[in-house]
C-alpha cells in the first residue's frame, strides 16, 4: 500500500494534469490520468481533489472562473456554476456553442425538406422539435420562408447555413433524400395520426 501522496507532491503534479484537463472533450478517469502520470488511482484521485480545492479558493486562494468537477465516471474543467448565465449568454450571442445532436438531425430534416413545417419535421423525427427549432432560428440556420396552405409556418436554410457547411447551394449536399420518407408516405402519416 503506497503513503498518501503530499499537498507539496500533488502541487508538482497541477500543471501536466490541467495541460491534460484542457484538451479532453469528456469526462477523464483517475485510471487513465494516473497512468499518463505514473502514480496510483487512489494518489491521483488526491492531486485531483487538492486541485478542485485551488480553483474553489478553499485554501484561501483565489476564486476562478471555472472549476474542476467529477462527472460521468470522471473529472474535467467546467465554467464555475456561479458564472452560468453569463457564459451562457456569451455562447448563445456568439453562436460559439456545438449544436446538439437533435439539432442537426432537425437541420437535416430541413435542409432536404425544405421548406417544411414543423409537423412535417416532428412526424419525420418522432419527436417534438419546437425547442430545437428555436434554438436553429437563433442561430441563423434556418427561417421562416412562408406558410403551407394550412397556415403553418414553413422553414428552410439560410445564408449562414451554406456558409458553416462550406457549400455554395443546397444542389451540394449529399444525396440523402432518398433515405427520407417522400411526401405521400408523410400524409399518409398524418391521416393516421
Amino acid at each position: 500500500m503506497s503513503e498518501a501522496i503530499s499537498p507539496q507532491e500533488a502541487q508538482l503534479l497541477f500543471t501536466p494534469v490541467e495541460a491534460i484537463l484542457m484538451v479532453v472533450d469528456q469526462p477523464v478517469t483517475s485510471e487513465e490520468l494516473g497512468r499518463v502520470l505514473n502514480l496510483s488511482p487512489e494518489d491521483m484521485e488526491s492531486v485531483l481533489h487538492m486541485l478542485a480545492a485551488e480553483y474553489s479558493g478553499a485554501q484561501g486562494g483565489r476564486d476562478h472562473g471555472f472549476e474542476l468537477r467529477r462527472f460521468g465516471g470522471g473529472w474535467r474543467i467546467y465554467s464555475s456554476a456561479r458564472w452560468e448565465s453569463l457564459v451562457s449568454q456569451f455562447i448563445v450571442g456568439t453562436g460559439q456553442s456545438k449544436l446538439s445532436q437533435a439539432a442537426l438531425e432537425t437541420l437535416a430534416v430541413i435542409a432536404y425538406r425544405q421548406p417544411i413545417s414543423r409537423a412535417r419535421i416532428s412526424q419525420i423525427r418522432g419527436v417534438n422539435v419546437d425547442a430545437v427549432v428555436r434554438t436553429l432560428l437563433a442561430r441563423e440556420l434556418v427561417e421562416e420562408v412562408g406558410q403551407s396552405s394550412s397556415g403553418a409556418r414553413l422553414y428552410a436554410t439560410t445564408a449562414v447555413f451554406l456558409e458553416r457547411m462550406g457549400m455554395n447551394s443546397l444542389d451540394e449536399l449529399a444525396p440523402l433524400a432518398p433515405y427520407l420518407p417522400a411526401s405521400d408516405e408523410l400524409d399518409e402519416l398524418e391521416e393516421t395520426l
